[in-house]
C-alpha cells in the first residue's frame, strides 16, 4: 500500500504550496466582457435580471471600456439594442447601425487597448425575435446569409477587429469570409459561435437584449442539448469554412463538450459563460446561499480547466480585480 509514503495532503497544506503546484490558472487575459449598447445619450441603465451589468448609450460606452482595458481585460463583445426593429433586421447593418457607431466610438477612446468583438446575429434587430429572415413560418437559412454578411462587413468596416457570428445559420461562416476578403478585410478575424444549445439559460440576456422570439423557438437552429457527436460535426465545419476561432455556449453545463473539443481541434476555443450561468450565482449569493466571489471563480475555473483558451463572462471585471490584474 502507498500510505504512508503517498501523502497527497502535503500538497495542500498550505496556499503557497497549493498555488505552486496549481494545474489551471486564471487570469484577466482570458477574459471577454460582453457589452450592450443602446439608443439615446447619458445612459447607463443596469439590467434587473443581471446586477452590475448596463445598457450604456454610445457616449458612455468609451468610458466602460477604458475602465475594462485598466483592469488587463484585453476584449469586449458588443451587443447591440436598435431604435427599431422590422422584418430584416436591417438595424443589423450599415454604417449607422447602433454597433457600428459603438464600434467607432470605443476605438476612439481606447484606441488599440482593446480587441473589439461584435456578435453577429439578427434576434435583437427583428420585429420577431429570430436569427433570421421568416419565410412559411420558419427561418429561412440561405437569405439569411446575406444578411449576417452584410452586418458583419459593416462592423469590420467599422474598425472591429473580429466578428463573432451567433446564428447558427449553416454556411455563415462561409459567407462572412467571402464578404471580408472581397471587401479587403481579410485580417478580419471570425470567432464562430460553433456549438450553441437551444438552452434555458439565456434568459436574462433575452431580457436585456429584447430578443426572445416572439414565435415558436429556437430548436430548428440551436442545437440539441442531448447532442455530443454533432457539437464536434459543427465545429469542424466551421473551421472548414474559415473561422479563425471557435466557441461553445453555454459553457457550464456543457463542459465536456468544451473538453471533447480542446482534445480534437486545434484552434483557438472560446466558451461562453451566458447570462443564466450569471444570474444564478448572482442570485444564490443575494440570498445567502453560496459565496459569491468563491462561487465566480470556481465556475470560470472549471471553464479553463475543461480546454478554453477564452471566456466570454459577465464576470469578467469582478474577477479582473481579484486576479490583481
Amino acid at each position: 500500500m502507498s500510505f504512508p509514503v503517498s501523502r497527497p495532503r502535503r500538497l495542500r497544506q498550505n496556499a503557497l504550496i497549493r498555488s505552486f503546484v496549481q494545474e489551471t490558472r486564471l487570469s484577466p487575459k482570458n477574459f471577454v466582457y460582453p457589452l450592450f449598447v443602446c439608443p439615446g445619450s447619458g445612459v447607463k441603465r443596469e439590467i434587473s435580471s443581471m446586477p452590475g451589468n448596463f445598457h450604456f448609450s454610445i457616449d458612455k460606452i468609451g468610458d466602460e471600456c477604458r475602465e475594462v482595458a485598466s483592469l488587463g481585460i484585453p476584449g469586449v463583445l458588443l451587443f447591440g439594442i436598435p431604435e427599431s426593429k422590422d422584418e430584416v433586421g436591417s438595424g443589423a447593418y450599415g454604417d449607422d447601425s447602433i454597433v457600428a457607431q459603438a464600434v467607432r466610438a470605443i476605438r476612439k477612446a481606447v484606441g488599440s487597448e482593446l480587441l473589439i468583438l461584435c456578435d453577429v446575429c439578427l434576434c435583437e434587430y427583428t420585429s420577431h425575435g429570430h436569427c433570421g429572415v421568416i419565410k412559411k413560418g420558419d427561418v429561412d437559412n440561405d437569405s439569411t446569409l446575406a444578411l449576417l454578411a452584410r452586418a458583419s462587413l459593416s462592423y469590420a468596416q467599422a474598425g472591429a477587429d473580429i466578428v463573432a457570428p451567433s446564428d447558427m445559420m449553416d454556411g455563415r461562416v462561409r459567407a462572412i469570409r467571402e464578404a471580408l476578403d472581397h471587401n479587403s478585410l481579410s485580417n478580419t478575424a471570425i470567432l464562430a459561435y460553433s456549438a450553441k444549445y437551444a438552452s434555458v439559460f439565456y434568459g436574462p440576456f433575452r431580457e436585456a437584449a429584447d430578443s426572445a422570439p416572439q414565435f415558436g423557438d429556437r430548436r430548428s437552429y440551436q442545437m440539441d442539448p442531448s447532442n455530443q457527436r454533432e457539437a464536434l460535426r459543427e465545429i469542424a465545419l466551421d473551421i472548414e469554412e474559415g473561422a479563425d476561432m471557435v466557441m461553445v455556449k453555454p459553457a457550464m453545463p456543457y463542459l465536456d463538450i468544451i473538453a471533447l473539443a480542446r482534445q480534437q481541434f486545434n484552434v483557438p476555443l472560446a466558451a461562453y459563460q451566458v447570462s443564466g450561468e450569471f444570474s444564478m450565482i448572482m442570485a444564490a449569493a443575494r440570498l445567502g446561499w453560496i459565496d459569491q466571489q468563491r462561487a465566480m471563480m470556481e465556475s470560470l475555473t472549471s471553464i479553463r480547466r475543461a480546454g478554453a483558451d477564452v471566456i466570454l463572462t459577465y464576470f469578467a471585471k469582478d474577477a479582473a480585480r481579484l486576479l490583481g490584474c
